[in-house]
């Protein structure tokens, strides 16, 4: 009798839990429609494009601004005369998304091999008819039931990726999705690079089609001659393999820093793991600062991630939140030794569910020019600090505790 008195009031509970989180949600739905009806864009800090050398490895361009990559992408392809191999997560049918297509299509009319990659998911607000490509283009939708297979079911993961590799010989990767919208009003980080990484990231392009691919889609030859050792290393979690090792990176190389670790990111919603690993640098010394959008294109993503607030600035890690634009990069620099720019965010969607890359590069060079855009994005932001956190609103509390059960969902 007291058992099921229990299990109908733990049922009771869960519902009431269930239903204070669906009316929170569509609560933050509302303000976030009134909030984004009513923002201007707001321009901020960017730096033209920055070289770096990589001694063998390579070059580097680090971009810091949509209009700018956009041009040097195209016109990489443009200049393609082998291969392109094109993987995006968000493609939209605007000018600039339009811009793209039509470079694709030239080149493939001048004979260049042409493959393309694109989640399905993130598209379904794009018209279906701007993903109709020219039969010599090759195409392969990603679709979100990709990684299932047979018995042995992973987890199936959205495409998050970002890549683009022009004949085996220049690379793209980062953070920018296809779209107007991101040519100018969003801040996101970019790389370009040339030498050893370039055939790393069309290995990585060239693993996902041939493992994904149907039958009348052609099978892409791996990239030969690729080192074994590397200052730039490619980093992918991949959920059709279980294998998901950009977390790990992470990891490693917060817990090896002695002097600083910087972190640029558009969703912050750390496992237990990698707060641990956060708070732990702080208390040995090391200058953690974490760079924050102040509000994100989604914002129950924001409010879950500031659950994580008051743990991280009671133990001294430092916060920012960048004003008045969304920033949507995914950057790490750590001790002027080690930088990483990707398509990962810190949440478990990134870490534990999606399709990401990652490149991680030990370059010193490097390393100081990541370190100067922090600063350049942090001079746009106001830090939060402690007593301003605990200076909260009693509404914005209890809606923070009401959403806490979601994060490892998010």
């Amino acid at each position: 009798m007291l058992i099921g008195r229990v299990k109908q009031v733990a049922r009771v509970a869960l519902g009431l839990g269930a239903a204070a989180q669906v009316a929170t949600i569509a609560g933050l739905a509302v303000v976030d429609r009134r909030r984004k009806r009513h923002r201007r864009h707001v321009d901020f800090p960017s730096a033209p494009p920055t070289d770096a050398d990589l001694d063998a490895a390579g070059h580097a361009t680090i971009y810091t601004k949509g209009s700018d990559l956009y041009d040097a992408m195209i016109a990489a392809i443009d200049g393609a005369t082998r291969t392109i191999h094109f993987e995006t997560y968000i493609w939209k049918g605007d000018r600039v998304g339009r811009r793209f297509k039509h470079a694709l299509t030239r080149a493939a009319a001048r004979g260049v091999d042409v493959y393309v990659v694109y989640d399905t998911f993130a598209n379904l607000v794009v018209p279906r008819s701007f993903f109709r490509f020219d039969p010599r283009i090759h195409v392969l939708p990603h679709q979100p039931w990709t990684g299932l297979r047979g018995v042995v079911l992973r987890g199936p993961g959205l495409n998050h990726r970002k890549i683009l590799v022009v004949d085996s010989e220049t690379a793209f990767v980062g953070g920018y999705n296809i779209g107007s919208l991101y040519a100018t009003h969003w801040r996101d980080t970019h790389l370009r690079l040339t030498g050893a990484a370039a055939s790393d990231l069309e290995n990585a392009f060239v693993d996902y089609w041939n493992q994904s691919r149907s039958r009348r889609h052609p099978q892409l030859a791996q990239p030969i001659g690729r080192p074994w050792h590397a200052d730039v290393r490619v980093i992918r979690n991949v959920p059709s393999l279980g294998v998901y090792p950009i977390r790990y990176m992470y990891l490693e190389a917060i817990d090896r820093a002695t002097d600083h670790i910087w972190l640029t990111h558009a969703y912050l919603i750390p496992d237990d793991d990698l707060t641990y690993a956060l708070t732990d640098a702080a208390d040995r010394g090391v200058d953690v600062r974490i760079i924050v959008p102040a509000e994100s294109n989604h914002i129950v993503a924001d409010w879950l991630s500031r659950g994580f607030y008051q743990t991280l600035l009671r133990r001294g890690v430092r916060l920012y939140l960048y004003q008045d634009t969304m920033v949507h990069a995914k950057t790490a620099t750590i001790d002027g030794a080690w930088s990483t720019v990707g398509t990962a965010n810190l949440d478990g969607l990134s870490l534990l569910g999606n399709y990401e890359v990652n490149v991680e590069i030990y370059d010193a060079d490097l390393a100081i020019e990541m370190e100067r855009i922090f600063l350049m994005d942090a001079a746009n932001c106001r830090e939060l600090t402690l007593e301003d956190w605990r200076r909260r609103p009693l509404a914005a509390k209890v809606s923070e505790t009401i959403l806490a059960p979601l994060r490892p969902l998010v």
